[in-house]
This record gives structure tokens, sequence and C-alpha cells, in this order.
């Protein structure tokens, strides 16, 4: 299958108890199906700046924003492919460009965070400039959880998806090792996304009627910051830890 590393689309969140999760998932299949990866583990590194510059002005839900974070699919080794991802949302459209390099590519990219120029490779350059911009950004946070996908059977572009487990780490920052994670949010259940730019198919608007499923708001990296990052000291003080 020929990786995308462009994309363009609208994201959705909804929470789904678990006591409902099972139920909702069997009627989607009956419209969708599993994607040839099953149920795998994401890891993602996010970086930001030391002020967290990027998620903070992110959590005031302003009319553009951005992300960069490295994307791995299970721990990877040396020749593991992983994903350097610039993320923006515009006017609530998601536009993500990847660059997808070896392992052993990425640790090497990671001491100077630059690219050579090359006129045919506009991803790279994309990524130069963003570093140009924000030269202080390094790693920062490292969230890591379980997700299965799922495609329309008619409609292979509408893709939902279902992470579970989403648990975080602010030290220890390699990809390549497993430490302590917290969980982020223990008393949810699961993190359902509708990734579609076109408007939703009816069958899944009578589903998630049947459901009383509501779109939310939840990223990942904010309840990460705001549940365990970010202190606020009795004198009023805010810092992040």
């Amino acid at each position: 299958m020929k990786l995308k590393n462009v994309f363009q689309r609208k994201e959705t969140k909804y929470l789904i108890p678990m006591t409902q999760f099972h139920s909702f998932l069997k009627d989607l299949k009956k419209q969708m199906q599993i994607d040839e990866y099953g149920l795998h583990t994401i890891l993602s590194l996010y970086f930001d700046t030391p002020d967290d510059r990027f998620i903070t002005n992110s959590m005031t839900k302003p009319k553009y924003k951005e992300k960069f974070r490295v994307r791995s699919y299970g721990i990877p080794k040396e020749t593991s492919m992983v994903f350097l991802e610039i993320k923006k949302k515009v006017n609530g459209i998601v536009y993500k460009r990847r660059m997808p390099l070896t392992y052993a590519e990425y640790l090497q990219w990671l001491d100077q965070k630059h690219f050579p120029k090359n006129e045919d490779e506009q991803i790279p350059q994309e990524v130069n400039w963003l570093f140009k911009r924000n030269p202080d950004l390094s790693p920062k946070t490292m969230i890591i959880y379980e997700r299965m996908s799922l495609f329309g059977t008619s409609d292979p572009d509408f893709r939902v998806t279902f992470d579970q487990n989403i648990r975080f780490r602010s030290t220890n920052l390699d990809l390549s090792i497993t430490g302590e994670e917290t969980l982020v949010a223990p008393d949810i259940g699961v993190l359902m996304e509708v990734k579609a730019l076109r408007a939703y198919p009816l069958w899944f608007v009578e589903l998630l009627n049947d459901y009383q499923l509501r779109k939310g708001s939840f990223s990942k990296y904010a309840e990460t910051y705001q549940r365990h990052l970010f202190v606020r000291t009795k004198e009023g003080n805010n810092y992040a830890i």
C-alpha cells in the first residue's frame, strides 16, 4: 500500500463509554472494515518550546494552530519507519503533512533538526521552516495508546479510529525504549475520532443517534498538559513541570 503523506479533512471526536463500545463497534462493522493493522500501538512524541508555547496556544482554540510530533507504530528499531508530522488546523479543517524516515535517519536528523535543501521535496523544507521559526522546539511529551482503525466499505476515505489506554511520559523520551507511563484520563472510556471531509453517511448519523453520542473535545496532548504537566500554585503562579 502506498503511503499517504498529505491529508486534508475534518476530525471530530466522541467519547464512548466502555459499556457501549463493543456493541457500537459490532454495529459499525456492518458498514466498515478494520484496516490491515488491526489493534496496534502508536507512540507520538510531541515537540514544544521551553515555555510550552504550542500547547498553550492550542488550548485557547484559535482559528489557526499547529503542532509537530514524531509518530511511530510500535517500538521502532533502526530500520523501522517513523513519521515527522506537521499538523495544522485552520477554521476546523485539519491539514497534516508527514515525512517518513527510518528510526536511524530520525536520530541523525534530531542532532541538527535540519534537512539539506532539495527543490523536489517540499515537506522536508516545511519542517526546516518550522524549526527556523521556532528554534527552541524540542521533544517534550510522549503519548502512547492502542488504536483500531476502520474504513468505509463504500467510501474508503471515510475513516473511524478508536483509541484506548491513553498514557504518557514526560521523561525517558527515546521512542525505542519503554518506560513508566501514566494514564492520561482513567475516567474516560474509548476515544473515537471520525475523519471525513464530506458529510457523514446517513447510516452513520443514525448510528450516532441510536447510541446518543455527541461530539466533544479531547486533545491527548492538551488533556495530558492540563491534568499532569501544568500546576497552579496556591499563590496563583502557573508553571509547567
